[in-house]
């Protein structure tokens, strides 16, 4: 790359594959928001309501799809995925900050670590028994990493993370502040009006290239192991029970939470604020919009919501009581319709189940 500020248009068309309209040495040094930005930002644009700023933008390169570029007043790079080419741009202008090598002096290290020369261990980080940390990876201030834990190469725990016994990270990892991975699941028998710990002897895998957001915390297994597999991406404040199996590159956004022995497939995108019921399965390819909760399985791929959305307060409040005389309404019509009564220990019927 070239010792001048920034990058060049040029550059970037060739590094990302995109067509270039417009001068190939002008420079970008920044990224901004479409109708913020100057000769020196890169932006984009992907969703539609945001096409009134395109002609007044100042911008130094936007990055949009080709059906838009005549309508674009500056230089752009066009792209079939605007947004994903712009998160590329975007991670060139910003790197993550270099941490040296090596170990702080207040770092605590047990003897026993295998440690990558070219790891970094953050100030206060306490590093336990048999710990293995690879090639390049980052262990930022405070975070502690317990006896027998596993941390791929090219990793990064921000600050304050703590990994409990046993967990195995893979590679390429990012861990926002306060993540913990590996405390106990929620695991209780109950007897005699008393509850007894059960204890929880599994850990927690986590694989590749997975980002996993500040204060989200995954339990370890009760028998065997939670796993979140490759490319999964978590928000911030979601909650993931034991034995919960996450598939590759699938997204939760976040104050979602996933109740214990939960499987989740891969690519599914779970909206904020969902909650999904224990013990059930999600295939590959579902959309849960957020708020919503899921209490049986669900077996075809597609898009899923429940909840009320937010009304006008007087009509919630009758639309509410409306509902709660639903199901004597219903009887009503089974008599009207001679159908018979209706038991009430019938099972409800469930649309995923098969």
């Amino acid at each position: 790359m070239s010792a001048q500020p920034g990058l060049s248009l040029g550059e970037l068309a060739v590094r990302f594959g995109s067509v270039l309209k417009g001068d190939p040495d002008h420079r970008v040094t920044r990224v901004s928001a479409l109708e913020s930005a100057d000769a020196a930002s890169v932006t984009f644009l992907a969703n539609p309501r945001y096409r009134r700023y395109l002609q007044q933008t100042k911008a130094g390169v936007v990055v949009l799809d080709p059906k838009l570029a005549d309508a674009c007043p500056v230089n752009a790079l066009l792209a079939k995925n605007p947004y994903a080419t712009y998160a590329r741009i975007a991670a060139l202008l910003y790197p993550p900050p270099a941490a040296p090598p090596g170990r702080h002096a207040t770092a605590v290290v047990d003897p026993s670590a295998k440690i990558d020369p070219s790891a970094s261990i953050g100030p206060h980080a306490v590093i336990g028994a048999r710990v293995t940390i690879g090639a390049r990876t980052v262990i930022g201030p405070g975070c502690v990493v317990m006896d027998e834990v596993t941390v791929g190469d090219d990793s990064r725990l921000t600050a304050n993370v703590t990994l409990c016994q046993g967990v195995v990270i893979g590679s390429r990892c990012l861990m926002h502040p306060s993540v913990v991975i590996g405390a106990d699941g929620f695991g209780l028998a109950p007897d005699q009006g008393e509850w007894l710990k059960v204890p929880q002897v599994g850990t927690v895998r986590v694989g590749d290239d997975v980002e996993i957001g500040a204060s989200t915390t995954i339990d370890r297994g009760a028998i065997d192991d939670t796993v979140i597999g490759d490319g999964v991406k978590l928000d911030n404040q979601i909650q993931i029970g034991h034995n919960v199996r996450i598939g590759d590159h699938t997204a939760i956004a976040g104050c979602a939470g996933i109740s214990g022995s939960a499987v989740i497939g891969k690519r599914c995108m779970i909206g904020g604020m969902v909650g999904v019921a224990g013990h059930l399965t999600i295939c590959d390819d579902v959309v849960v919009t957020g708020k919503s909760f899921v209490s049986s399985s669900i077996r075809k791929p597609g898009y899923y919501s429940s909840g009320i959305p937010v009304d006008e307060t007087t009509r919630f409040r009758k639309n509410a009581a409306r509902f709660q005389r639903l199901d004597e309404f219903v009887r009503e019509v089974r008599r009207e319709r001679g159908a018979g009564p209706e038991r009430d220990d019938a099972p409800a019927e469930d649309p995923n189940e098969e």
